[in-house]
């Protein structure tokens, strides 16, 4: 990504403010905190990415992404007036991106309860086969 500079390069001594995070910048974009980085990338914003290591058959390690904060303030403005081609889906001011939100939300509370569901019947189905098999001679 030509945007984004090295990890390990050191800042200039005129850059002193902190990168933002993607938590900061969802508050200044009406963007999905998903999608940042794809917004960030169409805009030319510098992004800093840490973490995603592959943890192979596990997976990956989450990715945290920090912004540059000139950049960022520099492109609030633009988004906002809707001159970058951002997809509807992406934005949260548009329907199609509020749905995609909820829809987003809703499974993953969803997946939690039924994950949390699974865990009590496990422990509720082991606690009862320990006690009939205490009880049965």
């Amino acid at each position: 990504m030509p945007n984004t500079p090295d990890p390990g390069a050191p800042e200039s001594a005129h850059e002193e403010e902190p990168w933002l995070s993607s938590d900061e910048v969802a508050k200044l974009w009406p963007v999905r905190k998903d999608r940042l980085p794809g917004v960030a990338h169409r805009t030319d914003v510098r992004v800093r990415s840490f973490g995603g290591a592959s943890r192979g058959t596990w997976g990956a390690e989450p990715t945290f992404h920090y912004f540059h904060p000139g950049d960022v303030r520099r492109v609030a403005s633009v988004i906002a007036d809707g001159h970058v081609d951002i997809p509807s889906g992406w934005r949260t001011d548009t329907p199609d991106g509020r749905r995609a939100e909820f829809w987003g939300a809703l499974s993953a509370r969803v997946a939690g309860a039924l994950f949390i569901a699974a865990v009590l019947c496990a422990l509720l189905i082991g606690l009862a086969t320990v006690i009939f098999l205490l009880t049965v001679e």
